[in-house]
């Protein structure tokens, strides 16, 4: 993690984004990614070297959760508050990671190596209560699992072996409207089939296919979507939109359902750029 804003470091990333239409967002990925936070010096050179404004920048970097102007650790620790999982003792959960850490929800521990945050919502209530380090769901975690999870993360969840790990799951998802599968075999992503649905933003169509695998937000798509664009997203066999009742937690824009083969539904945002998932299995059918 980088100390002091290089300038030349900064340029490299934003060259390496500059085709990508919708590149502001994973510019600023890659540079919080490198620094922990987004500095105001960075924000500044962007805005200097893209031809936008401080305010649209600082915009951005402020509308979406996942971007932080303060200092964060190396680990990021989300502890989900929201009711499903304060019933089942979540409140307790935060409290054992202060406990662990040193440090009160919302602080970086001295050394710069966790960040704990709790959230009103992660969207998966079935499966509470729920924690999320560095990007990795886990579920119905208790209090003995705490010391663990921090283990785990300092050693890097990248040498887990996803295939065997119960916490990291797949899901098969269909249209809510003809039940046909939206899985497709020919495209592989993080080593499952992917979903596919078909997209358009501003009168443009193209497909759209994203993870199985629920907390990973890689995606590959036919046409590149500017940043912060909501599209329209329906299904590749009835054409029919997919559009809910309920709006993205994280940024308000529509949230396009799917549903979950052996009972439950996932909704992803249609907002580009926004990470916000919300899935909620039946569990009486496991």
């Amino acid at each position: 993690m980088r100390e002091e804003v290089d300038p030349k470091h900064v340029l490299t990333v934003l060259e390496k984004h500059n085709r990508d239409r919708g590149g502001l967002i994973a510019t600023l990925e890659e540079l919080q990614a490198a620094y922990g936070y987004l500095p105001e010096r960075v924000l500044r050179i962007v805005a200097d070297n893209t031809g936008r404004s401080l305010v649209d920048v600082y915009g951005v970097a402020t509308f979406y959760r996942s971007f932080s102007l303060e200092p964060r650790g190396k680990h990021l620790i989300n502890v989900c508050l929201g009711t499903a999982c304060h019933v089942r003792g979540a409140a307790r959960i935060a409290e054992e990671f202060e406990c662990q850490l040193g440090i009160r929800r919302g602080e970086t521990s001295a050394d710069r190596e966790f960040t704990l945050e709790t959230v009103n919502c992660l969207g998966a209530c079935a499966l509470g209560p729920v924690v999320v380090i560095d990007g990795h769901y886990f579920a119905k975690v208790g209090k003995s699992k705490v010391k663990q999870l921090l283990y785990e993360a300092e050693k890097g969840f990248e040498k887990t072996d996803v295939s065997g790990d119960q916490r990291i799951f797949p899901v098969e998802v269909n249209c809510p409207h003809c039940s046909r599968s939206l899985m497709d075999k020919t495209v592989v992503i993080d080593g499952y089939p992917s979903i596919r649905i078909d997209m358009s933003v501003d009168n443009k169509c193209g497909w759209f296919r994203l993870s199985s695998l629920y907390g990973s937000h890689n995606v590959s798509a036919e046409q590149d979507v500017p940043a912060d664009a909501v599209a329209t997203l329906s299904c590749p066999h009835c054409n029919v939109e997919l559009v809910g009742a309920w709006k993205c937690p994280i940024c308000g824009a529509p949230m396009a359902p799917m549903s979950v083969s052996g009972g439950g539904m996932l909704q992803i945002c249609a907002r580009r750029g926004c990470r916000g998932h919300m899935l909620d299995l039946d569990i009486s059918a496991f």
